[in-house]
C-alpha cells in the first residue's frame, strides 16, 4: 500500500467525473466492489490501481495519486497512445547477501513503447527496480535498473528472477532440479546456492528480469 489517503484519491475521480459511485470504480479496475470497501475502510489505495486507472483513464499517475502534474499523462502529444507508463517501485533487489528493502512505494513512472511492452510480456504487471550490490556481476550491476514482470513466475532454466525468501529480496539465476532450486550468482565471488525440501516452499518467484539499464558514468 501506499500512502495515497482513499478520500482524497477518490473525490480527485469522482470530482472530474470519472467515477460517480465506488462500483464504477471497481468496474474500471476490473476487481470486485468489496476490494474498493476494504481500501475506503484502510484509507489507502494500492499502488496497482495507479497503474491500471492510468492506462484505461489515460491518466497522469501523479494527478491520481497526489492531484499534482497535468491530469492527462499526454493530449499534448500526437503519439500519445504509442506510449504506457510503467512504475518504479522504491524496494531495491540484492545482488549480494540480501536486501529488507522490500517497500513498494511507487516512486516514479517512465514511458515505454506499448508495442516492445508487448513483445516482452504482461505489461500491466511490470514494475522497475534497482540492483544493489554486485553477486551478479558482470551480467548485473550495482545501480542498474531493471524490468521485472511479475506475472511470468513459471522458472525457465537459466533465467535471472527477482525473488523473494521471507522478508528478503534479492536477484539471481536460478535453475530447477528435481526437488531443488538453485539460485546461480554471475560474481565467482559469491558461491551458488542450493535449496531443497522445505526451503523450497520459502522462496517466492517475484517475476522475470526482461531488460536491464545502464547509466554510463
Amino acid at each position: 500500500m501506499n500512502s495515497t489517503d482513499f478520500k482524497s484519491f477518490y473525490k480527485r475521480l469522482a470530482n472530474e467525473g470519472y467515477v460517480s459511485s465506488q462500483k464504477d470504480l471497481a468496474s474500471i479496475l476490473g476487481i470486485d466492489s468489496s476490494a474498493v470497501s476494504q481500501a475506503k475502510k484502510k484509507d489507502s489505495i494500492p499502488n496497482s490501481w495507479l497503474a491500471i486507472l492510468s492506462q484505461r483513464l489515460n491518466l497522469n499517475p501523479n494527478w491520481i495519486q497526489a492531484g499534482s502534474g497535468i491530469k492527462h499523462v499526454s493530449g499534448f502529444s500526437e503519439s500519445e497512445s504509442m506510449f504506457e507508463m510503467i512504475p518504479k517501485v522504491i524496494a531495491r533487489l540484492s545482488a549480494g547477501g540480501g536486501s529488507f528493502e522490500v517497500g513498494a512505494n511507487i516512486e516514479g513512472y517512465y514511458s515505454f513503447q506499448k508495442e516492445w511492452l508487448r513483445g516482452k510480456g504482461s505489461s500491466k504487471h511490470m514494475v522497475l527496480m534497482d540492483i544493489c550490490g554486485n553477486s551478479m556481476e558482470p551480467e548485473l550491476r550495482n545501480g542498474d535498473t531493471v524490468l521485472v514482470d511479475q506475472s511470468k513466475t513459471e522458472i525457465l532454466a537459466g533465467a535471472i528472477y527477482a525473488i523473494g525468501i521471507d522478508d528478503t529480496v534479492m536477484v539471481k539465476r536460478i535453475e530447477k532440479l528435481p526437488d531443488k532450486l538453485v539460485l546461480i550468482s554471475e560474481n565467482k565471488g559469491y558461491s551458488t546456492t542450493y535449496l531443497q525440501g522445505e526451503e523450497v516452499n520459502r522462496v517466492r518467484i517475484l517475476g522475470k528480469v526482461i531488460w536491464i539499464c545502464r547509466e554510463i558514468n
